[in-house]
């Protein structure tokens, strides 16, 4: 008989199974697909907090501040804690300033995890919360259903780019509420970014490189012709915006002269040409280029409202993206809140102090 039960094997299962074992108990994990890592597979490996709380505060205002202080004072050691699972480190910074935070490289960073984990059930969806063992919640929120997010984020659901893990369709939150947990702030929000549009063919592995980062230089329009400025150095809120859009649809148009800045890595000359070689729909004209574009949704960020201990209702811990309330009203990393929150609601679930 396991001593919890885990329910999802992305970065937030993960982490809190390998919690789990590391106090010498035994958990259980299931997962719905055929492989294990969630939308941890799938992203770039950079898992960061901003390098103040002010800072922090101020781009997800509406967060609850308990949690995102638990994040921000925790995350560092965390990430030792990866390292010393044997997670291959790619870089020790995140290529932006303003943040701090270690880049893994993602298939490394789940073969350590699942390694720590120990038993892991694959093609095995979670049902029913079971009887004498805690159950934690990590199955990647719902931004793979279309449903919610029509219901919770837009009508323009059936047009929406998939970016997250196909696992996550509301599972937890499902079973959560269920139970008798309530809903986070910030059911509506997202983490989002723009992809390049049909007929371009993206693969799970082209997530990242195909990712349109460049607003910022471009003259953002709707299908109408309406403008948008973007206001945030992630960009995310032009995907939002872009996600309430007539086929959630944006058309990013570069000047020439703006197609050699760089966005960490890469041009924006490189980020449009590999929208182009997927197939995207691109216009050069002598002196711009524009790129048609759709919103890819990677995860939802309201989900369950959980405690500083994870806890979500009575013998149920949410963590990962079925717990929200965390970069409500902005964006911060769903890497980090995921590890530091697995690893809390393991020791919660054993009944150790957090």
């Amino acid at each position: 008989m396991a001593d919890v039960i885990v329910a999802g094997a992305g970065m937030a299962g993960l982490s809190a199974a390998a919690e789990v074992r590391r106090l010498g108990a035994r958990a259980l994990v299931t997962e719905k697909l055929a492989r294990p890592g969630g939308s941890m597979r799938l992203s770039s490996g950079v898992i960061w907090r901003h390098r103040d709380f002010e800072t922090f505060r101020a781009e997800c205002p509406d967060g609850d501040e308990r949690l995102q202080r638990l994040v921000f004072e925790r995350l560092d050691a965390d990430l030792d804690w990866l390292e010393s699972l044997g997670a291959a480190v790619v870089e020790r910074e995140t290529g932006n300033p303003l943040t701090s935070g270690t880049r893994f490289d993602p298939e490394g960073l789940t073969r350590a995890l699942s390694e720590a984990a120990g038993e892991v059930r694959l093609d095995t969806p979670f049902r029913n919360p079971p009887e004498g063992a805690p159950l934690i919640l990590a199955t990647g929120g719902f931004g793979a259903s279309r449903e919610l997010l029509r219901e919770h984020v837009t009508p323009e659901a059936e047009h929406v780019f998939q970016r997250a893990a196909r696992g996550g369709t509301g599972d937890g939150l499902r079973i959560g509420l269920d139970a008798g947990a309530r809903t986070s702030d910030g059911l509506d929000e997202v983490y989002a970014r723009a992809m390049p549009a049909p007929p371009a063919r993206i693969g799970e592995g082209d997530l990242v490189r195909l990712s349109q980062l460049y607003a910022r230089h471009a003259e953002v329009t709707n299908e109408r012709g309406e403008r948008y400025e973007t206001s945030t150095w992630s960009e995310t809120d032009v995907a939002r915006w872009q996600l309430l859009q007539p086929r959630a649809r944006a058309w990013f148009t570069v000047p020439a002269e703006r197609l050699g800045e760089r966005v960490r890595d890469r041009t924006v000359a490189e980020m449009v040409e590999a929208a182009q070689a997927a197939g995207a729909p691109v216009r050069r004209e002598e002196d711009h280029v524009t790129v048609e574009t759709v919103a890819g949704v990677t995860t939802t960020l309201g989900g369950l409202a959980i405690d500083e201990h994870a806890r979500a209702a009575r013998g149920v811990f949410a963590c990962g993206a079925d717990a929200g309330g965390i970069a409500t009203g902005g964006y911060a990393s769903g890497l980090a809140a995921a590890l530091v929150f697995g690893r809390i609601a393991a020791r919660a679930a054993l009944g150790e102090t957090p």
